[in-house]
């Protein structure tokens, strides 16, 4: 295994569970392999990141990330956590189940601060080109140091492609558009309601980012917001200020029409319109092609690229589960990678993908999608030694969530549920999400003078 040696690309979520799963291997007495990981930004996380930047870095690089200010997690926190290292070992108490950005970004670095990945991690540094030498078996890396202006380059027996698929922002066309006086974006590029105070704002695209960044204009007090989608409508029941609309067709000035005969005039346009996967650093014939869905074509597993396994894309779905489907996937990686874990034939390969496709092309509904996802992450689970969780319960709490947002798009973010990996039940939060301007961990773990006092009632009458 030391003659092994393994190159991760990107230091996000997936990234990082894959230096946990070798971190986890050792900790066993296994004899793990070279590994080094590059991260083009200056810290890791991924686009748990947050940059005032847009466009490019300090470094000239496009830059990575999509956060917002005020995001708060759109799905329950007992979705996607892990099981290895839950929220009461991380926060020492109940927290609530829709954290915002800055308290999960803190999870995840809590696992990981437990390790020395640091010391496996490149910071500033970018892949540009890849190469696959078919005698040697060996991929060449070429790589740029953003901060020392230097090129290099390194050769591996594994790469690991972990880099994302949520920061090209994908950008149609609508006549007129180029004439619109007012602001118009990415949401890749949105970073915070603020700018649109007051403001009556067009939306187009019918995704969660739709959905929240929607949402989190109408909290922070756009004037209002208007949803335009393609083909199927969100659906929800919305509150008064925001509505949704059919397709855009054209805008003549700041008045935009849409294909039912509506128009209206706007201050904003925020295209809403997804992301593209693109791996400009690799050649055509390594390079997976697909859209966003739940299960990528010609990945073995979702994991393994068919036509060279040592090629292993993480992360690449779409998701429902997250932090902890990247580990499941990253643990099943790393066995391949260790010689603990044989993959078949490419043609036996091929036949297990065409099933999972199928099943992907059958499904109807968002509970179906759920389901799909949850029997996905049991059978890798059923491949590895990754900590067993109770999936069945959290597809159910999914499915509760999802309930719950066409119940009250304003309010599902003040349930609570229970933790599968120690059962905890969250708390709720000191202040309800629509009365929350503040996202910061501190205001997020502040306890008020009356719960500091009965809890420290408690403690005195417990040592009485």
């Amino acid at each position: 295994m030391k003659n092994t040696r393994i190159g991760i690309i990107g230091a996000g979520p997936s990234g990082l569970a894959q230096l946990r799963a070798f971190e986890a291997a050792e900790k066993q007495g296994l004899e793990v392999p070279e590994i080094v990981c590059f991260e083009k930004q200056e810290n890791w996380g991924g686009m748990w990141n947050y940059s005032w930047r847009t466009g490019v870095g300090k470094y000239g690089e496009p830059i990575h990330g999509s956060m917002y200010k005020y995001l708060w997690s759109n799905g329950p926190k007992e979705c996607l956590e892990f099981s290895d290292y839950s929220f009461d070992e991380h926060f020492k108490k109940p927290i609530s189940s829709y954290p915002p950005r800055p308290v999960l970004f803190d999870y995840i670095q809590g696992r990981i601060n437990k390790s020395n990945a640091r010391n496996y991690i490149r910071f500033n540094t970018t892949a540009r080109w890849v190469s696959y030498d078919e005698d040697t078996k060996k991929f060449t890396l070429i790589l740029d140091d953003l901060k020392n202006d230097k090129t290099y380059s390194e050769e591996f027996d594994y790469l690991i492609v972990a880099s994302g698929h949520f920061s090209t922002p994908n950008m149609p066309y609508f006549e007129g558009i180029e004439d619109f006086p007012g602001t118009v974006m990415h949401a890749h590029d949105f970073r915070g309601a603020d700018q649109f105070k007051d403001q009556n704002i067009l939306l187009i695209g019918s995704s969660y980012s739709a959905e929240d960044i929607g949402v989190q204009c109408h909290k922070h007090g756009a004037q209002s917001v208007t949803l335009s989608y393609r083909s199927n409508p969100i659906g929800v029941e919305w509150p008064d200020g925001i509505k949704e609309v059919p397709l855009l067709t054209h805008f003549d000035g700041d008045t935009a029409h849409f294909n039912n005969g509506h128009k209206e005039q706007f201050d904003a346009v925020i295209m809403c319109t997804g992301y593209q996967h693109k791996f400009p650093f690799l050649p055509d014939e390594l390079r997976l092609k697909t859209k966003n869905n739940l299960y990528p074509d010609n990945l073995y597993k979702g994991i393994f690229y068919n036509d060279l396994p040592q090629l292993i894309y993480l992360g690449m779905q779409d998701q429902y589960y997250t932090f902890n489907m990247f580990d499941t996937q990253a643990w099943v990686a790393r066995d391949f990678m260790m010689n603990r874990y044989e993959i078949p034939s490419k043609e036996e390969r091929r036949k297990d993908i065409d099933l999972w496709l199928e099943k992907n092309n059958n499904l109807q509904s968002s509970f179906d999608h759920v389901d799909f996802q949850t029997d996905y992450i049991k059978e890798l689970i059923a491949l590895s030694d990754y900590p067993d969780f109770n999936l069945d319960k959290v597809a159910d709490m999914f499915k509760e969530w999802l309930n719950d947002k066409d119940e009250n798009i304003l309010t599902y973010r003040d349930k609570t549920f229970q933790s599968v990996v120690t059962g905890t039940v969250a708390a709720e939060h000191h202040t309800e999400w629509m009365d929350e301007l503040d996202d910061s961990k501190e205001r997020y773990l502040f306890a008020d003078e009356k719960e500091e006092a009965l809890s420290e009632v408690e403690t005195t009458t417990k040592a009485i």
